[in-house]
């Protein structure tokens, strides 16, 4: 009986000794660095971003056009020989006139100053989504491995347990233990099985939250 609790014991330590291993000394910032470049490349809110800046520089170069606006030119023309009696003229031939809006004039450096902001604007918020987005990269990537040590974990636990519960039946077929140590052995294996299948939801839900800032399957990130 003394041999078989410490069997039991060895392979509880087996089992804490699996879930306190750390996932930290598998992250590979090279391949994190590629899968923020990735998301900040393809993830459709970042494009957004880079739009809006496009927006608000044809928005100030079209401000800058629109001084144009504030002059207006005219002619008119008066053969020779001729006599207008509405509108009399000293001149004859061709005649050009330039009229100025003096309102629209002096609003333009402020129309164009106005525009200058806004691409100011869009640039600081593109730059502050892309911090955003690497942070958020970041996490779910380190959340992504953090599952993966998870699952494994659980999965050497399931091993474990079936080690266990195959050396207690045998020593309940000989009568060297109770059966309700074997039973509770099958149910601990039992519990570790469904963890299991938590641990695999969980990182395959993981995985998906990551692939959607990328845009791209992680198979496909080189």
């Amino acid at each position: 009986m003394k041999k078989l609790q410490i069997l039991i014991l060895l392979l509880l330590s087996t089992v804490a000794l699996h879930a306190q291993e750390s996932f930290v000394n598998e992250v590979n910032y090279p391949y994190l660095d590629k899968l923020i470049a990735t998301a900040k490349k393809n993830y459709p809110e970042v494009k957004v971003r880079q739009a809006q800046i496009a927006a608000a520089k044809a928005s100030l170069t079209q401000s800058k056009v629109l001084w144009l606006d504030a002059i207006t030119a005219s002619y008119i023309y008066s053969p020779k020989n001729s006599l207008n009696v509405v509108n009399p003229t000293f001149f004859n031939g061709y005649q050009i006139g330039v009229s100025v809006n003096i309102g629209q004039l002096l609003s333009k450096p402020f129309a164009t100053r106005v525009a200058k902001e806004n691409v100011n604007i869009a640039v600081y918020q593109q730059q502050t989504y892309n911090l955003t987005v690497e942070a958020t990269v970041k996490r779910l990537y380190f959340q992504y491995l953090e599952a993966q040590a998870d699952l494994r974990n659980r999965s050497r636990a399931v091993t474990d347990g079936e080690i266990a519960v195959k050396q207690l039946k045998y020593t309940f077929q000989k009568g060297e233990t109770t059966f309700h140590d074997y039973n509770e052995s099958l149910t601990s294996l039992y519990n570790q099985n469904s963890f299991k299948v938590q641990s695999e939801l969980l990182m395959l839900t993981a995985k998906a939250n990551l692939e959607e800032m990328l845009g791209f399957k992680l198979e496909e990130v080189k």
